[in-house]
């Protein structure tokens, strides 16, 4: 198993933002992290790179990636792993660039630093990699600054960084929830193409099921930090069994708003908006547990 994440809690001050999340990938595996604004998903995504921004901090839990213990290893071994072994793209490519330094000086860091190449030697595969993502004249987007691309284009910048050092987890945050919806399905495609070319687990986070049903493999539904339904993608969309995942399937409005946890879930964090509720709801967590083959959900109907 290439990554194993188990009971992984994560808390920003008084606010847990994940409880007790757990799920494996395997190489060359795609799942998709989905729920709502707030649910944990790009905090998962975060702390799998160990980059929680403060005042967040992974307060228990374990992360195994290739047998190694991510939250165990000292900083210098992460850096080493960071941008070759695991990268991310983030959803904001305006935001993850740097607008005072040409894009060739930022997308060249991780060949010079990890593959150890020199800036010439590595600015001439970064402009094969952007030739690949479809960018014109590469060589020369590699002298010009963030602002002077597209949306489009500054993205498939960052994707070319992630895929540059060949790694063998991508963690994919939202990263066409800033484009229109033509660049989104080109970007979506270029994405999936190199994933299936290389071989590359990925950890997708969306909120979008459409995005879920042609890229992802497996689905793990988030909500106010806690992990209510896993399952293959096939069977989460043709038979979704926890409520809340229902809602989403069907693209049902749900009256209310997700809850902020103070700590440890007493009661289903989905109980107020939930149209099936019962008194049990109220009063005790469900665990996750199997309903079938590599099925799981959290609720107290099953």
């Amino acid at each position: 198993m290439l990554l194993q994440v188990k009971d992984l809690t994560v808390r920003y001050g008084g606010h847990l933002a994940v409880w007790e999340a757990g799920f494996t990938l395997g190489e060359g595996e795609v799942l998709g992290l989905v729920g709502e604004s707030g649910a944990g998903k790009s905090t998962i995504g975060r702390a799998l790179l160990r980059l929680v921004p403060e005042p967040g901090r992974i307060v228990s839990g374990a992360i195994t990636f290739k047998g190694r213990d991510l939250l165990g290893l000292p900083e210098a071994e992460l850096r080493a792993l960071r941008g070759a072994e695991i990268t991310l793209i983030p959803q904001d490519p305006l935001a993850a660039l740097n607008p005072a330094f040409r894009i060739g000086l930022q997308a060249t860091d991780a060949l010079a630093i990890h593959r150890g190449l020199s800036r010439r030697e590595a600015e001439g595969v970064m402009a094969r990699l952007l030739a690949r993502m479809g960018i014109p004249d590469p060589e020369d987007a590699l002298r010009r600054y963030p602002h002077e691309l597209s949306g489009g284009m500054r993205q498939r910048v960052l994707i070319a960084i992630a895929f540059s050092c060949g790694p063998s987890l991508l963690v994919a945050d939202e990263p066409t929830t800033s484009l229109d919806v033509t660049t989104q399905a080109q970007i979506l495609r270029l994405l999936d193409g190199l994933r299936s070319e290389t071989g590359v687990a990925t950890c997708f986070i969306t909120h979008d099921l459409g995005v879920v049903a042609h890229l992802t493999h497996r689905v793990a539904i988030l909500y106010a930090g806690c992990l209510v339904e896993q399952a293959p993608t096939d069977r989460i969309l043709a038979a979704p069994l926890h409520p809340y995942t229902r809602a989403l399937v069907r693209s049902l409005p749900l009256d209310g708003i997700m809850p902020a946890l103070q700590g440890p879930p007493q009661a289903c964090p989905f109980s107020d908006r939930c149209p099936e509720r019962m008194a049990i709801c109220d009063t005790a967590h469900p665990p996750l547990k199997s309903v079938g083959a590599g099925h799981q959900v959290a609720c107290h109907l099953y």
